[in-house]
Formats: C-alpha cells, structure tokens, sequence
C-alpha cells in the first residue's frame, strides 16, 4: 500500500501542477494583442498540450486514491468526517479541471470573453483547494 499511496501523491502533485499552470496560460491568452495570431497559436498549443497532459495526470491519481479509500476501508466509522470533506473537495477539484477545458474551447473558439483579472483570479482556486485538502488529510479535523 506504501507504494500506492507514493504513487498517488506524485500524481496528484503533477496534476495540481498542470491546473496551476494552465490559467496561468489563459491570463496570457486574455492579454494577446488583437492580431497577434503567431503568440495567440502558440500559447494555444501550450494550452492545448497541458490540457491533456493533466487530464492524463488525473486519472491515475483519482483511481490511486480510489484504490486508498477501498484498501484502507478509511471512511467508515466515526472520526471520519474529514474525509468525506476531503472527498467533496476532490469532486471541486474534478469540476474546476473541467471548467478549465470548457474555457481552454472558448478560447480555440476565440471567446475568451472574460479580461486577464479575472484569470489570475481563477487561477488561485486550485491553490486553496489543495490547501484545504492537504490540511485535511493531515490533521483529520473531524
């Protein structure tokens, strides 16, 4: 199990890693210069390529957890409150790499539609859910 729970966290570490990057990505998106199709197209590439490198990331690292949560029976029981809060944030987790893809498509489409400000602050949700996650599944609060 050791080697599984290893495993996990260096994909969860790569995924995060991707969702940390990608917004940042469409910040500079936002910020392209109207006619400016060379640096629009390779950011998109950039964008394009992270997208499914992380989405590749996140499929190990759910089913590894997965394969945690049923071999460690954690969950049942009282004292576990705190992982199905770690759950329920997983699924955020899950929704905004989500609502990144469906912004990285408006963007092909080229309706970004939203300015620089406001990605950058988007770009901070996967920041405070890993924080929340990893304070969790380290102090057990509940």
């Amino acid at each position: 199990m050791l080697w599984v729970k290893s495993l996990h966290i260096v994909f969860v570490t790569s995924w995060f890693a991707g969702l940390f990057y990608l917004p940042r990505i469409f910040v500079n998106l936002a910020m392209v210069a109207p006619g400016s199709v060379a640096e629009r197209e390779r950011l998109m590439l950039m964008a394009n390529k992270l997208m499914r490198f992380t989405t590749l990331l996140a499929v190990p690292a759910v089913g590894l957890g997965l394969w945690l949560w049923l071999g460690y029976g954690i969950g049942q029981g009282p004292g576990n409150g705190w992982l199905h809060a770690k759950l329920a944030l997983v699924l955020l987790v899950l929704g905004y790499h989500h609502v990144c893809g469906v912004l990285l498509r408006r963007f092909a489409a080229q309706q970004g539609g939203r300015s620089h400000r406001w990605y950058r602050w988007f770009n901070e949700v996967p920041v405070l859910l890993l924080l929340a996650i990893v304070v969790l599944v380290v102090i057990k609060p509940f």
